[in-house]
């Protein structure tokens, strides 16, 4: 039977924004990245839409949040780096941004969806919306890439399979290409459905020198 080191992803539930739980060992460096993060977007402009399909996304966007009694405003942001350009990416700012974020990024998750659907009708070319609100989804990846690379090298230097508690798509992909370049693992998912999560295997147990399995 393997090894394994469950990991609770509860470490990840966050209401708000500003209190987003790192690593202790990362504690310091999350810090840095999430200043930086911060004067980013104080300097980043809001951008005005340049065609019909970003107007109709910001305009629901702002319309939902205005429904839900939100102390907050959307804004529309360039694509970011290593995206399409044609991203429709929006960001959720003010007071109630936790709020917006609910438990594990459930609520902003809900919102990137049916924003989605609202502006790739039938018949149109498939456009990515993303929906973040006070850089949440930014700073989770880094927490998360972060945690990722700590456990990678606890893998290697232990000789145990380490096995995250189920995650979503995105979250797996994040801990996938964290470890995509370090030396002496290779990551896989497994299981099905709700129940998928990643596993960080040392290459000396792995049998093969193999990469990532898909996400």
């Amino acid at each position: 039977m393997s090894d394994k080191n469950e990991l609770n992803d509860d470490a990840w539930e966050e209401k708000d924004p500003n209190d987003a739980p790192l690593p202790k060992a990362d504690a310091d460096a999350g810090a840095e990245t999430d200043d930086r993060g911060a004067r980013r977007r104080r300097r980043e402009p809001d951008l005005e839409p340049s065609d019909e399909r970003q107007k109709k996304a910001l305009d629901f966007l702002t319309t939902v949040v205005t429904e839900m009694e939100m102390d907050c405003t959307v804004h529309l942001r360039r694509a970011r780096e290593g995206n399409s350009v044609d991203e429709i990416n929006l960001e959720i700012a003010g007071r109630d941004a936790g709020r917006i974020i609910g438990k594990k990024g459930q609520v902003l998750s809900a919102l990137q969806f049916v924003t989605h659907r609202v502006i790739n009708r039938p018949g149109l070319d498939r456009r990515h919306v993303s929906v973040d609100a006070e850089g949440y989804k930014s700073r989770r990846d880094d927490s998360l890439a972060s945690m990722a690379r700590r456990l990678g090298k606890q893998a290697v230097e232990q000789g145990k399979i380490i096995t995250f508690e189920p995650m979503n798509p995105r979250d797996r992909r994040v801990v996938h290409l964290a470890l995509s370049g370090f030396e002496g693992v290779i990551t896989r998912s497994d299981g099905e459905g709700d129940d998928r999560r990643v596993q960080i295997i040392p290459v000396r147990r792995a049998g093969t020198a193999g990469g990532a399995s898909p996400a």
